[in-house]
């Protein structure tokens, strides 16, 4: 345990000296907490000069809207059920941020310490490879799951006093709760597995991250569907997907070890 501590140390000791790191880490979940307030406030100064207005009806009649918006918008007004849709975006778009934080920091972890020649005696020391990358990947993993977690709470507090409570309450349905808690961590442990694999076999740190950063893609294809309407995101729906992303942590974390060939970095590799 000393051992991996020791990894996340030097690990978060070196990273966070890169800016890209840095801002990916600190301002980015800001910038994610931003967008939504910021639409909220904008959407409420329009509604408030009546220049929109919240009709008084409810659109549980009204088939067409119903099979676009779904049961988030059942009780709710027109204008109501437009700002739950619009938030739930936002909500989504948290999703985005346990992925895109810690390829970041994975991506460096091996190839980057390959170019500064601080590997090799790294890789020479008793350290067990299982050690090597627990440590290396929960480096990777706290300051993600911690950042998102951070950034969502900050995101509910803020509307709870910007909203209704019949909307905040659709905000913080447990869909949300669970697809930030539960989906989150294993969308986290997915990016790092496949980011410290990419990392292990290639020897340019760019090449690592532009390569890592493919993981973002489904999410924002699962984005783009539902802001279409196409995909209407449901509790049962994200339960399956954590339950997928389980089985697919599991093989990637199996592939992570059995590909890295700790002998052949050590020797052969030439940067």
């Amino acid at each position: 345990m000393e051992k991996i501590k020791t990894i996340i140390a030097k690990e978060w000791a070196e990273v966070f000296r890169n800016r890209l790191v840095l801002f990916t880490v600190a301002f980015l979940p800001l910038i994610f907490v931003a967008m939504p307030l910021a639409t909220l406030i904008a959407m409420n100064s329009v509604a408030g000069s009546d220049a929109l207005g919240a009709t008084a009806g409810v659109v549980d009649d009204n088939a067409e809207i119903m099979a676009f918006f779904g049961e988030q918008c059942r009780g709710l007004s027109e204008y109501d059920c437009t700002l739950v849709y619009t938030l739930n975006l936002f909500t989504l778009m948290f999703m985005i941020l346990p992925v895109a934080i810690p390829v970041t920091i994975a991506a460096y972890s091996i190839v980057g310490e390959k170019t500064t020649h601080s590997l090799e005696p790294l890789l020479a020391t008793p350290i067990t490879t299982i050690e090597l990358l627990v440590g290396k990947a929960l480096a990777a993993i706290v300051p993600a799951i911690l950042a998102t977690w951070m950034a969502f709470g900050l995101y509910l507090l803020s509307a709870r006093f910007m909203t209704t409570a019949e909307i905040f309450a659709r905000l913080a349905d447990p869909m949300w709760l669970i697809a930030i808690f539960v989906v989150g961590p294993l969308l986290t442990l997915l990016a790092v597995s496949f980011a410290i694999m990419v990392s292990s076999r290639v020897t340019d740190p760019r090449v690592a991250e532009q390569i890592s950063t493919v993981v973002i893609l489904p999410l924002i294809l699962l984005l783009i569907g539902q802001s279409v309407g196409f995909i209407l995101l449901s509790r049962e729906l994200v339960l399956i997907i954590a339950g997928v992303l389980v089985l697919v942590d599991g093989l990637l974390l199996f592939f992570t070890v059995r590909l890295f060939e700790r002998e052949n970095i050590l020797t052969r590799w030439r940067i």
